[in-house]
């Protein structure tokens, strides 16, 4: 694997003449489809802020997610490793604790895991994360407070973030009740909460930097919203109204957000991120056309299972109305942050600053590397790309299936056997890509 294994100290200040470190906002969905807003060709759902993000910075056509499924997606955005390196490489591994849900097997970061909010805290910046967590349990070392989260509110399991009307969520270490909610009574939508503290923590660190992470549970199942808004007399089923109604709603509280910005006078020192955290659960192929032309779905390893819409919106510094191909991951988060706030990162990591393209500059190496994948459901599955090519190996000792998504971005012509020294180069790649885990052992550790 081609990675990254840097110190990196960069001092943003000087590039922008002594100005403030820029706030970092990260907003992600939760089961998101590819194609589903407006910008990336849905024609259904109404998505007009993240649009606006799209015409007013810059649009991604091929970013990824860290993994298929929810944990382990989380843990490569804030460690910075690809999930042959990272912590937490599934929603279940061996040993971990029993969730809140009930699972056995949840695996929490550890202390020795540096995550992006521990580096931007060495920066200065106020750290605050609202939604879901999914990497650590109560009373473990992977609760947000103790991976470097100066606030956390929201759910700390991913089972119980399935419901939107639970009788508690957490604020910080401690059960935060919803009475409305008891004896099954619908009264406190925990996204709408969300959305609140998330405007809130805005408000009250205005004046210094900040890290707001919101990871939304939204439009995940379970289908619950308070009302249909613009669906309600959709000749649709109920699934497709709810799920329609939950991205707009998450829509509307992104153009909350973007808009407090402006009121506070901080709109253009604030780089905003919004992505989904996976791809969509259901395709919706009839309608919504979730994955677009991309094959597959959450849970695979092509494109309709990884790739994620990936907008970034930044004032003075991303010119408005980019688009760019570059190939990048959720792996390059932290070093991106750390460029952005001046922070300096010690240790290995899987990524690379893209702040240079989000500043309309030219970075060919983002092209030349590998970006990796690996999944543990239903047997151990890996996934790599570099350049163009990408190969699929569906079980361990299965042939690799190779792709050239440059021509082929639906995955739909295997070119291994025209291509034997494409997938020379990638057997040997991938048998060094992964650190073997205790948590996710692999038939190739063998």
């Amino acid at each position: 694997m081609h990675s990254f294994s840097v110190v990196v100290l960069i001092s943003i200040l000087a590039a922008q003449g002594g100005g403030a470190k820029p706030n970092i906002i990260f907003i992600m969905a939760d089961d998101m489809g590819y194609a589903d807003a407006g910008c990336y060709g849905g024609k259904h759902i109404q998505t007009p802020n993240i649009d606006r993000m799209a015409i007013e910075g810059i649009r991604f056509t091929q970013c990824y997610s860290g993994a298929p499924v929810c944990a382990p997606a989380r843990s490569v955005l804030l460690t910075g490793l690809h999930t042959g390196h990272t912590r937490v490489r599934g929603n279940f591994g061996k040993g971990g604790v029993i969730g809140l849900g009930g699972g056995e097997g949840r695996v929490p970061l550890e202390v020795e895991d540096v995550t992006v909010a521990e580096i931007l805290k060495t920066a200065g910046y106020v750290t605050g994360i609202t939604g879901k967590w999914g990497l650590g349990e109560p009373e473990t070392s992977g609760t947000p407070n103790k991976q470097g989260f100066d606030e956390w509110f929201g759910y700390l399991n991913q089972r119980k973030a399935h419901s939107y009307y639970p009788e508690f969520i957490w604020l910080n270490e401690a059960k935060f009740d919803l009475p409305g909610n008891d004896d099954g009574q619908r009264q406190q939508y925990t996204h709408d909460l969300f959305t609140g503290f998330a405007l809130n923590f805005i408000r009250r660190n205005q004046e210094k930097p900040f890290f707001l992470y919101v990871p939304y549970a939204v439009p995940h199942t379970k289908f619950e919203v308070p009302d249909l808004g613009p669906y309600t007399d959709k000749d649709w089923n109920e699934d497709e109204k709810v799920y329609a109604t939950m991205i707009t709603r998450m829509d509307r509280d992104v153009g909350k957000m973007l808009s407090l910005l402006k009121e506070c006078g901080i709109d253009e020192n604030t780089v905003v991120f919004f992505c989904s955290d996976n791809g969509a659960a259901n395709r919706y192929d009839h309608l919504f056309k979730s994955s677009g032309v991309l094959r597959g779905r959450k849970r695979d390893m092509t494109e309709g299972g990884i790739r994620t819409p990936m907008v970034v919106r930044w004032p003075g510094e991303i010119a408005a109305g980019s688009e760019n191909d570059s190939p990048w991951s959720f792996a390059d988060f932290l070093v991106t942050a750390a460029d952005l706030a001046g922070a300096e990162v010690s240790g290995p990591t899987d990524g690379g600053s893209v702040v240079p393209t989000l500043k309309g500059q030219s970075q060919l190496e983002l092209r030349d590397r590998m970006l990796y994948w690996e999944f543990f459901e239903n047997g151990f599955k890996q996934a790599a790309r570099r350049g163009e090519w990408k190969v699929i190996r569906s079980a361990p000792g299965a042939a690799l299936e190779l792709y050239h998504l440059g021509e082929d971005p639906g995955e739909g012509r295997d070119l291994a056997k025209e291509h034997p020294d494409v997938i020379q180069d990638f057997q040997r790649d991938l048998a060094v890509a992964r650190r073997p885990s205790k948590e996710w052992p692999s038939p190739v550790d063998d």
